[in-house]
Order: C-alpha cells, then structure tokens, then sequence
C-alpha cells in the first residue's frame, strides 16, 4: 500500500505502470485521476490545505479498510496539496484485486472517501474572489452505498 500526500505534481503513466508492474497473482488494475476542474466565470487556482501526519493516517485507514472489504493486493493513493490550476491532476487512485469488480468497487470507495471525509480543505480562487469549497450533498450521498448494511 502506497499512500502519497505531496506538493508536487505526479507523472500519471509512470506511476499506473509502476503500480501495474507490482501486481503478482492479480486479475485487475484499476486507476482513477482526479483533474482540477476549470469553473464558469474562470478559476485561477485552487488551494488544498491539510495537516501533514493527520492526512496521511486518515488516508491509509481507508486504504486499509478497503484492502479487507475487498481483499485487493494493493492500493495506491497519491493526493496533490498546495497551489493548483485548472487542468493540473489533483489526485489519483490505483487498486489491484484479484477479479475486476473488487477491483473497481474498491477504487470507487477510496475515490468517494477522499471527497467527502478525506483531511483536506479546498479554496477557489475565481475572478470575483475566494471561497472555501464546501460539501455537496450528492458527494455524502455516494457515501451511503458503503455503509453496513444492517443485519450483516
């Protein structure tokens, strides 16, 4: 399990072959980058703020659950703090499971916990002014579809 939280930017292709390249016995990589997204009106940039230690512990807990809900072989998550502009990769996610579905159903979760419940705290910075980035409730209704059902 690899869990990066860092400033700067990362080479997508390399780290998808390195990460493919670990996998022994697995079926299924699956990958996911998140990109800053441009917003009407125009963004100049984005800033991710995060409390180093706590970030990085909150992010391999969820690794961690999601390796024995899904029993993958691996996971990798590297997340961008600092300044950002549009069209810069924000973050990104790779899984390693033995069939595809896990595989992919893993790399979901991770991706909907590190939009709603992951340490980081976003500001845009637009042409009329800055704002914080808040929660959105279709992002903590993703959420939903992970919690325990009841009864199992």
């Amino acid at each position: 399990m690899d869990i990066r939280v860092q400033e700067s930017p990362f080479a997508f292709g390399a780290e998808a072959e390195a990460f493919a390249a670990r996998q022994r016995g697995m079926g299924a990589v699956v990958t996911f980058t998140g990109i800053v997204r441009d917003l009407p009106g125009g963004m100049a940039h984005m800033e991710i703020e995060h409390y180093p230690g706590m970030t990085e512990a909150a992010l391999r807990k969820i690794a961690e659950e999601a390796q024995a809900r899904w029993d993958l072989g691996d996971a990798l998550i590297i997340h961008r703090h600092g300044r950002l502009g549009p069209d810069e990769m924000i973050m990104m996610v790779a899984t390693a499971a033995r069939h595809r579905v896990a595989a992919f159903e893993a790399a979901e979760f991770l991706m909907d916990f590190l939009k709603s419940r992951a340490p980081f705290w976003k500001k845009e910075h637009l042409s009329e002014g800055a704002q914080w980035v808040a929660a959105k409730e279709e992002d903590e209704a993703a959420l939903d579809r992970w919690a325990p059902k009841e009864g199992a």
